[in-house]
């Protein structure tokens, strides 16, 4: 009895350290007047500079979903920076505040710009962070963000968007401007992502003689990722519907995305 008491409490003990491995830190930070509340989530157990993800948040915003995400891949080794889009770390609890939000960001394609990469600069000068390793992952809004931001040329290495929205409000890229490689991770079921904008991100990013892979799942819809997403599909009448199959597909690939291009 008193061995299995003790493993027990070894189990437990090693349990608590990993969990405790991972810190999550609120950051407050500007771009121009507008302030911006974010986080960063690091394993605090590693000593060694680490490549970076700037993660961008679903159209809610910030949401639990978002927090972990964040720490999954910070137990495959990156520190994360989960960066605020709206300011004041705003959330919308409905499709109209939400759309109102989003489509705030996206109307003003500066305005996003200027706002991820001040999320990037932090991420950058954290201690546990190689700036020469920085990638970014998005989740629908958020995936939007981050490929419009490999459009623009930003020197990021790595470019991953989950279900991904694919409204562009960059121009077209130059051949060899995009700097990044690029993942897309779809349902090629979900009724928010016209196949014209397929084409056209296509047409651009083999334009540009852009590294890019995209994948559609069959079957799912808009936001497979979160677990919250069946719930609130039903509660707002929207096609959104979480898949635990398709999810642990797509973060497999990202996972091995990630690590042959940042690590």
């Amino acid at each position: 009895m008193r061995t299995i008491v003790l493993s027990a409490l070894c189990a437990m003990a090693v349990i608590a350290n990993a969990n405790a491995a991972v810190k999550e830190e609120p950051v407050t930070y500007k771009d121009g007047d507008t302030t911006l509340k974010g986080f960063v989530v690091y394993d605090d157990a590693n000593t060694a500079k680490r490549p970076g993800l700037v993660m961008v948040h679903e159209w809610w915003g910030i949401t639990p979903h978002m927090h972990n995400q964040a720490k999954l891949f910070v137990q495959q080794g990156y520190t994360v920076i989960i960066a605020d889009m709206y300011g004041d770390a705003k959330t919308a609890d409905n499709p109209k505040d939400a759309g109102a939000l989003s489509g705030g960001v996206m109307k003003d394609p500066a305005a996003m710009v200027s706002r991820f990469k001040a999320a990037q600069a932090v991420l950058a000068k954290q201690a546990s962070v190689n700036p020469q390793k920085i990638g970014a992952v998005g989740y629908c809004f958020g995936g939007a963000v981050v490929l419009n931001m490999a459009r623009t040329g930003d020197d990021l290495v790595a470019v991953t968007g989950f279900h991904a929205s694919l409204g562009l409000n960059t121009p077209a890229p130059a051949p060899g401007a995009v700097k990044a490689k690029i993942l897309i991770l779809n349902g090629a079921d979900d009724p928010f992502v016209k196949r014209e904008q397929y084409d056209t991100l296509k047409k651009d990013l083999d334009a540009a003689k852009t590294h890019y892979k995209i994948i559609e799942y069959p079957g799912a819809v808009h936001a497979f990722t979160n677990p919250e997403a069946t719930a609130l599909g039903e509660k707002f009448n929207l096609p959104l519907k979480y898949d635990a199959k398709v999810n642990e597909q797509a973060e497999g690939e990202a996972a091995k995305f990630f690590a042959a291009n940042l690590k």
